[in-house]
């Protein structure tokens, strides 16, 4: 296995207000001249990584992570009851990345996506194009129907035993089979006891599929009833929505990523983002190479992931630095 870079001090963090009364934390590592990149977490709601740092050599990028709306140490948190989330959507994060950009004085960088995390590095890149050198995306997702449906009904026949449970848990509930609706309305009340049963329910099944090769290993923090009711809040707000995006937006749209290099690290065991979604994406997106981990699931941290997310990872810092040097070369000429 190809070790993760060591562990380093934050160059700076902090809070940054991005409106709607909303403040997210943010901070940055590596070397302060290095080549910027920004890593999208998953979730939606995760909050970042201390170990997605490490897939980044830390001599030759400066990275930045932040935690979206509503989770991580990011203000309000989901699981306070009081906390409104109809400012926080697809739309709204787009939005936050922007800011953060501007706030940070970056003209553009390498967005590093795991999870939720890819969707919505597509998003920001098709909408900011410009403000991208180059994507690096793993267990790729688009948020289509139906992505959201295959994760919370169809994949039910390979864990009978889990999904009866699953449905215990919402059938005060009627909602033709829609459960990501049902978890919706129970996670939305103010009685916490019903948040954090909900909330551990979710969590129980989404375990299922995350744990199915058995080399994945769960954060510690599902084990915190805080960040679980943030979580599973925020997921379910979104996947109720459909992200606020038009079915198929990202594929439909993903021609206009050409130019843009880039890397879908895909394990073909992934039961949470099946390797189908990065093939068809990497048929329209002819600069985004697609990469195929074997017996690999949906973790970017299991041992051939985390090697195929670094090679990805030093490509782009070889090509950006040769891509840069390159742009200087040109300017000096003009200049001249």
């Amino acid at each position: 296995m190809m070790p993760l870079y060591p562990e380093t001090e934050a160059l700076d963090r902090g809070m940054l207000a991005v409106g709607d009364g909303n403040e997210i934390y943010y901070a940055s590592y590596g070397n302060p001249n290095g080549t910027p990149a920004l890593i999208l977490h998953g979730g939606p709601g995760s909050g970042h990584s201390a170990r997605s740092i490490r897939l980044f050599d830390p001599a030759k990028y400066r990275v930045f992570v932040f935690d979206q709306r509503g989770c991580g140490l990011s203000r309000p948190h989901a699981s306070e009851s009081t906390t409104d989330l109809s400012a926080n959507t697809t739309a709204h994060l787009i939005r936050d990345i922007e800011v953060l950009r501007e706030h940070l004085g970056i003209e553009a960088w390498l967005v590093f996506g795991m999870s939720w995390g890819s969707t919505l590095g597509l998003a920001y890149a098709l909408r900011h194009i410009h403000r991208v050198t180059s994507l690096v995306l793993a267990g790729v997702t688009t948020t289509r129907r139906s992505q959201i449906d295959w994760l919370y009904r169809d994949i039910a026949p390979l864990f009978p035993e889990e999904w009866a449970r699953f449905t215990e848990g919402a059938r005060a509930l009627d909602h033709d089979r829609d459960l990501v609706a049902a978890y919706y309305r129970l996670l939305q009340g103010d009685d916490k006891e019903t948040c954090e049963r909900a909330a551990q329910s979710w969590h129980d099944w989404e375990a299922a599929s995350i744990g199915a090769i058995g080399v994945s290993k769960l954060s510690v923090k599902w084990s915190d009833p805080a960040f679980c009711v943030a979580r599973a809040k925020i997921i379910t707000h979104y996947f109720h929505h459909n992200a606020w995006l038009e079915d198929g937006y990202i594929l439909k749209n993903a021609e206009r990523l050409n130019g843009k290099p880039g890397v879908m690290i895909q394990g073909r065991c992934d039961l949470e983002a099946p390797l189908v979604t990065a093939w068809e994406l990497s048929q329209v997106w002819r600069d985004g190479d697609l990469v195929i981990v074997e017996n690999a699931g949906h973790s970017p941290f299991e041992a051939e992931m985390c090697n195929a997310i670094i090679a990805a990872t030093e490509r782009m810092a070889t090509l950006l630095y040769k891509t840069t040097a390159a742009n200087n070369s040109t300017d000096m000429v003009h200049h001249r």
